[in-house]
């Protein structure tokens, strides 16, 4: 999957995870996380973004993420909603995405 623009998914609110994907041009995905439970979360919250965007194909890109307590199913789901639409692809397959 290519990223051609900015996508954007999620929220503030308690509970979820605002994700931000860019387009970058050179290999590799880097990743920005902010977290209030970053001691004790922070590995595994990186671990499932990674994990989703290299499921989706994506190689190349800039991610901000702030989580707000999300679980793990909510993370990899803003993720691949916020790669999609950065890929401006409609082609959705989200029983692919596991965590």
């Amino acid at each position: 999957m290519e990223i051609k623009k900015t996508g954007v998914a999620g929220t503030m609110e308690s509970s979820d995870i605002i994700v931000r994907i860019e387009p970058k041009d050179t290999p590799g995905v880097e990743l920005e996380l902010e977290s209030a439970v970053m001691q004790q979360y922070g590995k595994q919250i990186e671990k499932v973004i990674r994990e989703t965007l290299s499921e989706l194909g994506v190689d190349r890109a800039y991610v901000n993420a702030a989580d707000k307590g999300a679980l793990d199913c909510t993370v990899a789901a803003r993720t691949a909603a916020a790669a999609y639409r950065a890929a401006e692809s409609s082609d959705y397959v989200w029983n692919e995405v596991r965590i």
